[in-house]
């Protein structure tokens, strides 16, 4: 399976101006610069697209890590905060911190702690990022 996204670009660096857009079509030509990334400027930037694709992948590894084990999530709901960072003259993503609420009836917290830890290790996103991975799991009640 190959997934595939584009970016164009037009312009210098600060002052330029781009657009992501992916095979599906739910981002087509959606726009990207140094205002949306550095700045509050409508659009999205690629750190918000890596923590959007991160929260889904632990998200969905976490449901397959439930159901084989007799699990079903009335909800689980997850954020991810990316940390860009200045260092040696550049940027660099030094962190994805995982934020998780669930809600799971009739599972205990070494179990719930168990599968979570696995769905965080065995996500592709997780595998993928070179960057510190960290989560926070929270059982609902």
């Amino acid at each position: 399976m190959i997934r595939k996204g584009r970016a164009v670009w037009q312009g210098a660096g600060r002052d330029g101006t781009g657009a992501l857009s992916t095979d599906s079509g739910v981002l087509s030509n959606t726009p990207y610069s140094y205002r949306t990334r550095f700045e509050s400027q409508p659009g999205t930037n690629p750190e918000e697209l890596i923590a959007a694709a991160h929260a889904g992948c632990f998200t969905m590894a976490l449901a397959f890590q439930l159901q084989a084990a007799g699990f079903t999530a009335t909800e689980l709901s997850t954020e991810a905060a990316v940390s860009l960072d200045q260092a040696d003259g550049g940027f660099t993503i030094t962190r994805s911190a995982l934020t998780l609420r669930a809600k799971i009836p009739n599972i205990d917290q070494a179990k719930f702690d168990e599968l979570a830890h696995a769905a965080e290790l065995g996500c592709p996103v997780s595998k993928l990022l070179k960057a510190e991975i960290t989560l926070e799991a929270t059982l609902d009640a």
